[in-house]
């Protein structure tokens, strides 16, 4: 466990420093003054200024900010008058910068997506099989057809065809398929599982081959949609109630999913670990992303949102209206940290 909480540790500083790093590039090209870049959160370990900015290594290692001049909303007359403060910055440069961190994050899980796609197996979506009563050999899939489209959606990797079939209500599927020099078009209705409490396509899906040269880009970019595709439908669910707290991970419970992936992985080796690691990074990456996208107040997404609004309405939301709604955002994310990790400690420990 040990051994698993240093990975997590590593991994979760390294989505931070490329978040929190996006936002100070972009700001300090933009001209906004960075007054502290934080990796971690309470008391700090180590600290040294460096210019304008001071350089912070906190006690507890999850989470991390990029602190501009003038972000919290001051309104004192030194702010008014700083060109380099980040409320007199254009909003163009603020909406970049705001961007950054995000975009930053999309950008590393491609990277780590091309060291994957060219040093793993690909899994190509071929049927390489079927179960009893498949709905899918019923209409005529065959063994060794290749799945091109599902439901008029481009399918490159078998873990797409998973996806889409788990979330599968009930409706019919449209599939175009490669079947030796020809393509077909197969529909058919998924099969209810009352044990498993879903619909069933009734197929296997997977053939491992490899990627090299120019195609190593696509694919790492098809590995990144399909985590990006999870992700935004996670989200699309919590908002409907179809997922609860026992889905949502804190700290703990992410720890957890790093040390029981490690036990699956050790038997096969150091690469296989230190592949399936970067994979999980990806995904974390991407979801995080994500999530920092969301218009909630205090985090990114929300200040995008009253730059937007300040966009439309020509002028700026005032700074002491603006701070108090990302005050209360951040209360309000702090009290579901605090859940979250009881929810985890509970249910884990």
């Amino acid at each position: 466990m040990i051994f698993s909480i240093i990975i997590f540790l590593l991994i979760i500083s390294m989505l931070i420093i490329a978040h929190e790093g996006g936002h100070y590039l972009i700001a300090r090209m933009s001209g906004i003054r960075v007054s502290e870049f934080t990796v971690g959160m309470g008391p700090a370990i180590i600290k040294k200024k460096k210019g304008d900015t001071v350089f912070a290594l906190r006690i507890l290692p999850i989470g991390g900010a990029c602190i501009f001049e003038g972000m919290a909303g001051e309104d004192e007359e030194e702010m008014i008058n700083d060109e380099h403060s980040f409320r007199n910055a254009s909003v163009w440069a603020r909406i970049a910068t705001i961007l950054a961190g995000p975009f930053f994050n999309f950008l590393l899980a491609f990277v780590l997506a091309l060291i994957i796609t060219a040093f793993s197996p690909w899994n190509y979506p071929v049927v390489s099989g079927f179960p009893e009563d498949s709905a899918a050999a019923e209409a005529g899939m065959q063994e060794g057809d290749r799945i091109l489209k599902m439901n008029g959606r481009s399918i490159h990797m078998a873990g797409e065809v998973t996806l889409l079939s788990q979330l599968n209500k009930g409706e019919e599927i449209e599939l175009l398929v490669e079947r030796g020099n020809e393509e077909l078009t197969i529909r058919f209705t998924p099969r209810f599982s009352p044990e498993e409490n879903r619909y069933y396509m009734g197929l296997y899906v997977g053939e491992t081959g490899s990627i090299s040269g120019f195609k190593l880009i696509p694919y790492a970019w098809y590995t990144e949609k399909y985590y990006l595709d999870i992700s935004v439908t996670s989200v699309k669910m919590l908002v409907r109630g179809e997922l609860n707290l026992n889905n949502v991970y804190g700290p703990v419970g992410m720890v957890k999913v790093v040390d029981q992936t490690y036990e699956e992985v050790k038997p096969y080796g150091l690469p296989a670990v230190v592949l399936t690691m970067l994979d999980l990074a990806v995904l974390l990456s991407v979801n995080l992303g994500v999530m920092n996208l969301l218009p909630l107040p205090s985090i990114d997404g929300g200040r995008l949102l009253f730059a937007l609004i300040e966009l439309i309405r020509g002028k700026p939301v005032p700074a002491e209206k603006e701070g108090y709604v990302h005050l209360a955002g951040a209360i309000a994310l702090i009290v579901l940290m605090v859940v979250v990790l009881f929810n985890d400690i509970g249910r884990f420990l």
